[in-house]
């Protein structure tokens, strides 16, 4: 748990950071530092949920998988 929660200062700091300087407003890097590894997180579930699919039919499982919600997103 502790690495856990250094690793997730040092990301907060980190992005905190480097949109302060690259803006020069510390409350835009402040809510970058904020959003970016929430957003970040949600990006993870899918990769996992994407990996998950794959490692569990293979490509052409995780192929159906896609063009059969595609067709059901296209078409309702």
């Amino acid at each position: 748990m502790l690495k856990t929660m250094t690793f997730t200062i040092m990301h907060f700091t980190i992005a905190f950071t480097i949109a302060w300087l690259l803006t020069g407003d510390i409350v835009v890097g402040g809510a970058i530092a904020l959003i970016e590894p929430a957003v970040n997180s949600v990006g993870y579930l899918f990769h996992e949920k994407f990996w998950e699919r794959l490692r569990s039919g293979g490509f052409d499982g995780f192929m159906n998988t896609l063009t059969e919600n595609a067709a059901l997103y296209l078409w309702r």
